[in-house]
């Protein structure tokens, strides 16, 4: 299942390091089904922040196919990747471009970032372009799943996809056998 990032605009009063309170206005990135589970998402995550009233200004869908996250970096950055095919019919090269957000405390971090993300990947890519964003902060989806079961010591990796899958269809397969 693809995860749609949802870009919120949220305006409030923020008390800044000298004390001074101003109205600032700051982007968040988050990820949710519609738009009404990134607004209620966003609005909770805003209590923790502040106690003041907000305002959320805009909602969007964010184009960012990959979000990743390095730890001791403090920024957000804009990576635009190109992939490059070649196209059998005309025998030209295809560019597709994708952008991810990548973690980074400058530029030149954010571009070894960027080629750390696509160290996976098969075919060409250039990186044509990388900008700083302004999202101060990112809220992936968090079931709490995850912590229950590192907490009992049972491995990711026997929750995925394909073992759920695995899981219900020898339970579909049960019940058939038994009517």
């Amino acid at each position: 299942m693809s995860v749609i990032w949802y870009e919120c605009k949220v305006k409030y009063r923020k008390t800044h390091e000298t004390g001074e309170q101003k109205v600032t206005t700051d982007t968040y990135l988050l990820d949710a089904v519609s738009y009404t589970e990134a607004e209620s998402r966003i609005t909770e995550e805003m209590k923790t922040f502040t106690n003041e009233d907000f305002r959320i200004m805009n909602i969007k869908v964010a184009n960012f196919s990959e979000v990743h996250p390095f730890e001791n970096s403090d920024r957000w950055f804009k990576s635009k990747v190109s992939l490059i095919a070649l196209d059998e019919e005309s025998g030209k090269e295809r560019k597709t471009n994708i952008y991810l957000l990548v973690q980074a405390n400058d530029i030149k971090e954010a571009f070894e970032n960027t080629t750390t993300a696509m160290a996976d990947t098969m075919g060409d890519y250039t990186i044509p372009a990388i900008t700083e964003s302004p999202i101060l902060d990112v809220f992936p989806y968090f079931t709490g799943e995850e912590e229950q079961l590192e907490k009992f010591g049972v491995e990711t990796s026997n929750t995925s996809e394909e073992n759920v899958a695995e899981e219900i269809s020898e339970e579909v397969s049960e019940e058939s056998e038994a009517v």
